[in-house]
Protein backbone atom coordinates (compact mmCIF):
# COMPACT_ATOMS: atom_id res chain seq x y z
CA UNK A 1 0.00 0.00 0.00
CA UNK A 2 1.71 3.44 -0.91
CA UNK A 3 1.44 6.33 1.04
CA UNK A 4 -1.47 7.91 -0.92
CA UNK A 5 -3.34 4.77 0.04
CA UNK A 6 -2.64 4.51 3.40
CA UNK A 7 -3.72 8.27 3.75
CA UNK A 8 -7.43 7.57 2.29
CA UNK A 9 -7.85 4.97 4.62
CA UNK A 10 -6.72 6.58 7.43
CA UNK A 11 -8.98 9.34 5.99
CA UNK A 12 -12.03 7.05 5.55
CA UNK A 13 -12.29 5.59 9.03
CA UNK A 14 -11.11 8.57 11.25
CA UNK A 15 -13.19 8.82 14.19
CA UNK A 16 -14.36 5.42 15.05
CA UNK A 17 -13.16 2.42 17.17
CA UNK A 18 -14.51 -1.12 18.48
CA UNK A 19 -16.19 -2.84 16.47
CA UNK A 20 -17.37 0.08 14.41
CA UNK A 21 -13.74 0.61 13.20
CA UNK A 22 -13.07 -3.46 12.72
CA UNK A 23 -16.04 -4.02 10.78
CA UNK A 24 -15.59 -2.06 7.67
CA UNK A 25 -11.28 -2.49 7.93
CA UNK A 26 -11.81 -6.23 7.79
CA UNK A 27 -14.30 -6.30 5.22
CA UNK A 28 -12.80 -4.06 2.88
CA UNK A 29 -9.60 -5.26 3.36
CA UNK A 30 -9.88 -9.28 3.36
CA UNK A 31 -6.75 -11.08 3.03
CA UNK A 32 -5.01 -7.60 3.42
CA UNK A 33 -5.23 -7.43 7.33
CA UNK A 34 -3.84 -9.28 10.23
CA UNK A 35 -4.80 -9.37 13.98
CA UNK A 36 -1.99 -9.84 16.59
CA UNK A 37 -2.83 -10.83 20.10
CA UNK A 38 -1.40 -12.00 23.00
CA UNK A 39 -3.96 -14.33 24.26
CA UNK A 40 -3.16 -12.00 27.44
CA UNK A 41 -5.24 -10.85 30.01
CA UNK A 42 -7.52 -8.48 28.43
CA UNK A 43 -7.02 -10.54 24.45
CA UNK A 44 -11.02 -11.96 24.71
CA UNK A 45 -12.29 -8.19 24.12
CA UNK A 46 -10.63 -7.97 20.45
CA UNK A 47 -10.76 -11.82 19.97
CA UNK A 48 -14.65 -11.43 20.30
CA UNK A 49 -15.05 -8.36 17.97
CA UNK A 50 -13.17 -9.97 15.63
CA UNK A 51 -14.91 -13.45 15.53
CA UNK A 52 -18.38 -11.62 15.73
CA UNK A 53 -17.58 -9.80 11.85
CA UNK A 54 -15.03 -12.21 10.59
CA UNK A 55 -14.06 -15.86 12.11
CA UNK A 56 -11.24 -16.58 9.56
CA UNK A 57 -9.54 -13.56 9.91
CA UNK A 58 -5.73 -14.02 10.65
CA UNK A 59 -4.66 -13.95 13.73
CA UNK A 60 -1.24 -14.05 14.66
CA UNK A 61 0.04 -14.91 18.09
CA UNK A 62 4.35 -15.10 18.97
CA UNK A 63 4.73 -18.20 20.74
CA UNK A 64 7.99 -16.86 22.04
CA UNK A 65 8.90 -20.54 23.39
CA UNK A 66 9.03 -18.57 27.00
CA UNK A 67 5.44 -18.14 27.46
CA UNK A 68 3.23 -19.37 30.46
CA UNK A 69 1.59 -22.37 29.74
CA UNK A 70 -1.59 -21.23 30.86
CA UNK A 71 -1.57 -18.52 28.33
CA UNK A 72 -1.26 -21.41 25.73
CA UNK A 73 -4.24 -23.25 27.56
CA UNK A 74 -6.11 -20.00 27.37
CA UNK A 75 -5.25 -19.78 23.65
CA UNK A 76 -6.77 -23.19 22.67
CA UNK A 77 -9.71 -22.22 24.85
CA UNK A 78 -10.71 -19.03 23.14
CA UNK A 79 -9.74 -20.47 19.83
CA UNK A 80 -12.66 -23.11 20.64
CA UNK A 81 -15.21 -20.63 22.61
CA UNK A 82 -14.82 -18.21 19.48
CA UNK A 83 -14.35 -20.25 16.64
CA UNK A 84 -11.10 -18.91 15.56
CA UNK A 85 -10.35 -20.89 12.23
CA UNK A 86 -6.86 -18.86 11.22
CA UNK A 87 -4.96 -18.16 14.29
CA UNK A 88 -1.07 -18.26 13.32
CA UNK A 89 1.02 -19.74 15.80
CA UNK A 90 4.63 -18.12 15.08
CA UNK A 91 8.00 -19.16 16.55
CA UNK A 92 11.19 -18.12 16.88
CA UNK A 93 13.98 -18.80 14.03
CA UNK A 94 15.70 -21.42 15.15
CA UNK A 95 19.08 -20.24 13.84
CA UNK A 96 18.78 -17.29 15.71
CA UNK A 97 18.44 -18.35 19.36
CA UNK A 98 21.02 -20.80 18.52
CA UNK A 99 23.33 -18.03 17.66
CA UNK A 100 22.12 -15.39 20.13
CA UNK A 101 20.47 -17.20 22.59
CA UNK A 102 21.54 -20.95 22.74
CA UNK A 103 21.33 -21.37 26.76
CA UNK A 104 18.31 -19.63 26.44
CA UNK A 105 19.12 -17.12 29.12
CA UNK A 106 19.66 -14.23 27.14
CA UNK A 107 16.59 -12.49 28.88
CA UNK A 108 18.71 -12.05 32.12
CA UNK A 109 21.62 -10.29 30.45
CA UNK A 110 19.92 -8.07 27.23
CA UNK A 111 16.23 -8.43 27.77
CA UNK A 112 15.83 -5.96 24.72
CA UNK A 113 17.84 -8.37 22.44
CA UNK A 114 15.84 -11.41 23.66
CA UNK A 115 12.49 -9.45 22.60
CA UNK A 116 13.49 -8.98 18.83
CA UNK A 117 14.91 -12.40 18.50
CA UNK A 118 12.07 -14.13 19.85
CA UNK A 119 9.31 -11.31 18.93
CA UNK A 120 10.27 -8.77 16.55
CA UNK A 121 11.83 -10.36 13.97
CA UNK A 122 9.21 -13.00 14.00
CA UNK A 123 6.24 -11.02 13.90
CA UNK A 124 7.80 -8.81 10.62
CA UNK A 125 7.95 -12.11 9.02
CA UNK A 126 4.59 -13.07 9.51
CA UNK A 127 3.67 -9.00 8.45
CA UNK A 128 4.85 -9.49 5.37
CA UNK A 129 1.95 -9.01 2.90
CA UNK A 130 -0.26 -7.65 5.18
CA UNK A 131 -1.15 -3.77 4.66
CA UNK A 132 -2.99 -3.46 7.52
CA UNK A 133 -1.83 -4.12 10.97
CA UNK A 134 -4.55 -4.45 14.11
CA UNK A 135 -3.67 -4.92 18.03
CA UNK A 136 -5.45 -4.70 21.10
CA UNK A 137 -3.24 -1.52 22.92
CA UNK A 138 -4.91 0.89 24.58
CA UNK A 139 -4.16 4.16 26.16
CA UNK A 140 -5.17 3.73 29.79
CA UNK A 141 -2.02 0.89 30.34
CA UNK A 142 0.14 4.23 30.36
CA UNK A 143 3.37 4.67 29.20
CA UNK A 144 4.31 5.26 25.83
CA UNK A 145 0.59 4.16 25.39
CA UNK A 146 -0.76 7.09 26.65
CA UNK A 147 -1.23 9.35 23.52
CA UNK A 148 -2.32 6.17 21.16
CA UNK A 149 -4.43 7.03 18.40
CA UNK A 150 -6.71 4.48 16.99
CA UNK A 151 -5.31 4.77 13.21
CA UNK A 152 -2.06 5.58 12.14
CA UNK A 153 0.70 5.02 9.61
CA UNK A 154 3.82 2.47 10.34
CA UNK A 155 6.45 3.04 7.21
CA UNK A 156 3.50 0.86 4.05
CA UNK A 157 1.62 -0.30 6.83
CA UNK A 158 -1.38 0.92 8.79
CA UNK A 159 -1.90 0.55 12.67
CA UNK A 160 -5.64 0.18 13.91
CA UNK A 161 -5.74 0.05 17.63
CA UNK A 162 -9.70 0.04 17.76
CA UNK A 163 -9.87 -0.02 21.84
CA UNK A 164 -7.19 2.31 22.41
CA UNK A 165 -9.61 4.64 23.89
CA UNK A 166 -11.05 1.54 25.98
CA UNK A 167 -10.86 2.36 29.81
CA UNK A 168 -10.37 -0.69 32.01
CA UNK A 169 -14.09 -0.26 33.06
CA UNK A 170 -14.98 -0.97 29.34
CA UNK A 171 -13.10 -3.65 29.13
CA UNK A 172 -14.45 -5.79 32.30
CA UNK A 173 -17.84 -4.72 30.99
CA UNK A 174 -17.62 -6.01 27.56
CA UNK A 175 -16.18 -9.50 29.23
CA UNK A 176 -19.07 -9.96 31.67
CA UNK A 177 -21.87 -9.04 28.99
CA UNK A 178 -20.51 -11.55 26.70
CA UNK A 179 -19.41 -13.83 29.74
CA UNK A 180 -15.71 -14.38 27.70
CA UNK A 181 -13.38 -16.54 30.10
CA UNK A 182 -10.79 -14.56 31.77
CA UNK A 183 -7.20 -15.72 31.53
CA UNK A 184 -6.42 -17.87 34.33
CA UNK A 185 -3.34 -15.72 36.03
CA UNK A 186 -5.00 -12.87 36.33
CA UNK A 187 -6.85 -14.71 39.24
CA UNK A 188 -3.77 -14.43 40.93
CA UNK A 189 -2.74 -10.83 40.49
CA UNK A 190 -1.45 -10.86 37.26
CA UNK A 191 -2.91 -7.83 35.43
CA UNK A 192 -0.65 -7.61 32.10
CA UNK A 193 0.94 -11.12 30.89
CA UNK A 194 3.83 -11.66 29.01
CA UNK A 195 6.61 -14.42 28.69
CA UNK A 196 7.14 -15.99 32.11
CA UNK A 197 10.69 -15.06 33.16
CA UNK A 198 9.78 -11.40 32.73
CA UNK A 199 6.45 -11.06 34.00
CA UNK A 200 5.40 -10.95 37.72
CA UNK A 201 2.38 -10.50 39.90
CA UNK A 202 1.27 -7.25 39.95
CA UNK A 203 -0.34 -4.22 38.45
CA UNK A 204 -3.68 -2.21 38.92
CA UNK A 205 -5.99 -0.72 37.11
CA UNK A 206 -4.11 2.77 37.11
CA UNK A 207 -0.96 0.81 36.25
CA UNK A 208 -1.81 -2.75 34.76
CA UNK A 209 1.88 -3.25 33.05
CA UNK A 210 3.70 -2.65 36.71
CA UNK A 211 4.13 -6.36 36.18
CA UNK A 212 6.10 -6.62 33.03
CA UNK A 213 10.29 -6.10 33.39
CA UNK A 214 9.57 -4.78 36.97
CA UNK A 215 12.93 -3.26 38.56
CA UNK A 216 13.69 -2.11 35.02
CA UNK A 217 13.40 0.68 32.65
CA UNK A 218 12.18 -1.67 30.28
CA UNK A 219 8.24 -1.13 29.64
CA UNK A 220 8.08 -2.65 25.95
CA UNK A 221 8.78 -5.58 24.02
CA UNK A 222 9.28 -4.17 20.81
CA UNK A 223 6.78 -5.22 18.41
CA UNK A 224 5.06 -2.05 18.39
CA UNK A 225 8.55 0.28 19.27
CA UNK A 226 11.73 -1.14 19.09
CA UNK A 227 12.76 0.30 22.59
CA UNK A 228 10.41 2.18 24.34
CA UNK A 229 10.74 4.29 20.98
CA UNK A 230 14.10 4.26 20.26
CA UNK A 231 16.45 1.34 17.70
CA UNK A 232 18.05 -1.71 19.79
CA UNK A 233 21.76 -1.44 20.06
CA UNK A 234 23.74 -4.69 19.47
CA UNK A 235 24.51 -7.23 16.83
CA UNK A 236 21.24 -7.99 14.67
CA UNK A 237 20.31 -11.63 14.56
CA UNK A 238 21.89 -12.75 10.94
CA UNK A 239 19.51 -13.93 8.35
CA UNK A 240 18.01 -17.45 8.36
CA UNK A 241 19.58 -19.95 6.42
CA UNK A 242 17.80 -23.13 5.82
Amino acid sequence: MNAQELNAVHESYAGLEGRELLEPLIRDFKGRLAVVSSFGAESAVLLHMVAQVDKSTPIIFLDTGKLFWETLSYRSQLIDRLGLTDVRSIQPDSVDLAIHDPDGDLHKTVADQCCHIRKTIPLQKALEGFDIMVSGRKRYHGGARKNLTALSLDGARLKAEPLAGFSALDIDLYMATHKLPRHPLTEIGYFSIGCEPCTTPGGSTDDPRAGRWAGTAKTECGIHWSHNGSAIDGPQPAPSVH
